[in-house]
């Protein structure tokens, strides 16, 4: 008698489950594949990319305990090289710069430029000595990155995309 229970128990629970794997299916399906612009980008330029986000977090982490031991000319130094560390301002080919151009959106551009801007701005904090300043340039480099990885650059960074992100489908 136990048999039968349990055939026809799975003779309802199958055809649920088929249905629940067809709808995924048909959802992904559905579901537009994003590309971040920066994926678009051709190899030498993402590793060119690559490389300076690399620069820029190696600098970003030795500015923390040179901040915590007042070393105002090493916070300097670091945010001078972030700041001039700038894609756009490296010794790009013409086609190179072109593809940054057309392939990578004006805001990405933007924020780009603005957190160089940002590592500036830290920059002379420090030159001044101006705890309060450098931290607060700090933080807003910090936020400036979360802000652009959030936007571009969640295929690497999936925490940064947001629930409502994550629900939206077409």
């Amino acid at each position: 008698m136990r048999y039968p229970a349990q055939i026809a128990l799975l003779a309802m629970l199958v055809p649920t489950l088929v249905w629940g794997v067809d709808q995924a299916v048909q959802n992904e399906e559905r579901t537009p594949q994003s590309h971040s612009p920066v994926e678009m980008l051709s190899q030498d330029l993402r590793d060119l990319l690559s490389r300076e986000m690399q620069a820029v977090q190696s600098g970003m982490m030795s500015i923390i305990p040179a901040y915590a031991s007042g070393n105002w000319e090493e916070i300097a130094a670091i945010a001078g090289k972030i700041k001039h560390s700038y894609i756009l301002a490296q010794g790009l080919t013409d086609a190179q710069a072109e593809e940054l151009h057309s392939v990578l959106p004006t805001e990405f551009i933007t924020q780009d430029e603005h957190f160089h801007y940002l590592a500036g701005m830290l920059e002379h904090a420090a030159d001044n000595e101006k705890s309060e300043l450098v931290n607060f340039y700090f933080s807003e480099m910090t936020e400036s990155c979360v802000t652009c990885h959030a936007a571009f650059a969640t295929h690497k960074f999936p925490g940064l995309v947001t629930e409502k992100e994550a629900d939206h489908t077409h």
